[in-house]
């Protein structure tokens, strides 16, 4: 019988496609949301809340191996996720996936921290870091997505450095692999898309596609932080953000990897093939 799995964040952009890949390969899947409702059909799914640890037992009872989705907006989600992880390995876990993202390296505030607890403690164990989601421009409920429905622009302080943007599927893809292969692949997966690309080239294509102007602001740090803010996010998590559009600028997301085709065995999509099936978005 083959092991069953845990997905949090199982209605979300990777969360969802990594449930249904491991359900088409025959793996039993545990979905764990917030809702009591599940998914997609499903005859095992769980309430899941890292905030109720009265959730937990249920998500983790009988489970070989996870997938963890960590909280979102938390400031330091290994004070919940640690804790977590640990009683779900004497519990019988045996493989953990994590999403990270590649611009947190292991052992860093935070997230990192899970990172390296994973590492440590986890008989086997991959840490999904993706570079920036392509779904950030085209969610509404994204960094930018309300911005460029509402007037067709996207303001960072990235000037023209370049991210190797990658759209979610591709992320779930390689968490699908990390999940299901013999043996467990026992490292980080640094995921980006085919093209590292500026803010000024992305607003170009999605003008191009869209037929509707899209423009690159070029702001200051404090600008996008204070912009970021009115829109309704933390101010904690707003500085952080713009904090990354520094690192942008200054190039620490300038590179692509074969990790997709490599783990996968299929490319990853390029930008404007996201951009075309994403255009009505924008119009």
């Amino acid at each position: 019988m083959k092991p069953r799995i845990l997905v949090t964040g199982a209605s979300g952009n990777t969360g969802r496609p990594i449930a249904e890949g491991l359900a088409s390969e025959g793996f039993r899947v545990r979905t764990a949301t917030r809702s009591t409702t599940p998914p997609f059909p499903s005859t095992d799914h769980v309430r899941f809340d890292w905030a109720d640890p009265t959730t937990h037992e249920a998500a983790v009872d009988g489970v070989d191996r996870m997938y963890l989705l960590v909280p979102a907006l938390a400031e330091d989600p290994s004070l919940l996720v640690n804790p977590f992880i640990e009683r779900a390995l004497a519990r019988g876990v045996r493989r953990v996936v994590l999403l990270s993202a590649s611009a947190i390296p292991e052992g860093s505030p935070g997230l990192g921290q899970v990172h390296r607890f994973l590492r440590e403690h986890a008989p086997e164990w991959s840490v999904l870091q993706p570079s920036w989601f392509m779904q950030n421009v085209s969610n509404p409920q994204n960094q930018h997505g309300a911005s460029l429905r509402r007037d067709g622009t996207l303001m960072t302080s990235t000037d023209k450095g370049r991210v190797g943007f990658v759209d979610a599927a591709d992320i779930a893809a390689v968490g699908v692999r990390a999940l299901a292969d013999e043996p467990s692949h026992d490292t980080a997966h640094v995921i980006t898309g085919p093209q590292a690309l500026s803010y000024d080239d992305i607003a170009a294509v999605m003008s191009r596609v869209s037929g509707r102007p899209i423009r690159h602001v070029h702001a200051s740090r404090e600008e996008v932080r204070r912009h970021l803010q009115e829109a309704g996010m933390p101010e904690a998590y707003a500085s952080m953000l713009s904090g990354l559009d520094v690192t942008l600028r200054d190039g620490a997301e300038d590179r692509v990897t074969d990790t997709v085709l490599r783990v996968t065995g299929q490319a990853p999509r390029d930008f404007e093939t996201f951009a075309r099936a994403h255009a009505s978005v924008w119009r």
